[in-house]
């Protein structure tokens, strides 16, 4: 497919900080929709909130309200490349799920944060957006997709740009994914002296 000269290779484009994309700053309630959809999720069952999640460019962050007065000692959590048990040891599991990507097992891990569970899942893939943190458990809804890949579009460029201030940028149209634009994102950004 030939492009003609005033055609871009794809209707993404990134807009600079202050190029005149105010949309989103000049509508609140936009503005809140964006936020809420680039932060936790919330995955409920029967009213109920199970977990929340979020993801970056290379994790993804699941976070789970403990019973009163279960500590560290009393959970039993198993992390494996494609699956997560969550559970109180001696019991059934809470969660017993398939992750929805593959994850690195030396770099994820689980602590108590506040009174709350947080489990961190090292990307295999980086750059990779999830629709959900757990396979079977909803996915994010379209506009909630486009907005986690924007953000992870900007992580990616502030990664590979340490030098720029990339917090006001926004892009109009659909970002591209974060983890195949212009020939991929990099794995390791040690060899870049980061």
């Amino acid at each position: 497919s030939h492009l003609g000269p005033n055609q871009a290779p794809f209707s993404n484009s990134f807009v600079a900080p202050n190029a005149g994309n105010m949309q989103q700053d000049d509508n609140p309630e936009m503005k809140k929709l964006t936020d809420k959809a680039r932060g936790r999720q919330q995955f409920a069952y029967d009213g109920r909130v199970v977990y929340e999640w979020e993801q970056n460019l290379d994790e993804a962050h699941i976070y789970i309200q403990p019973p009163e007065g279960v500590t560290k000692h009393h959970l039993d959590i198993k992390i494996e490349p494609r699956h997560l048990k969550v559970g109180i040891k001696g019991n059934p599991p809470f969660l017993n799920e398939d992750i929805f990507g593959l994850v690195e097992l030396d770099s994820s891990f689980w602590m108590i944060e506040d009174g709350e569970l947080h489990i961190q899942l090292q990307k295999a893939h980086k750059g990779e957006a999830w629709s959900a943190a757990l396979r079977g458990h909803g996915q994010l809804d379209m506009f909630s997709e486009q907005e986690v890949n924007k953000k992870l579009m900007l992580e990616r460029f502030q990664e590979e740009h340490p030098g720029f201030d990339f917090s006001q940028a926004s892009f109009s149209g659909q970002a591209p994914s974060a983890r195949t634009f212009m020939g991929g994102v990099s794995h390791d950004s040690r060899s870049r002296g980061c």
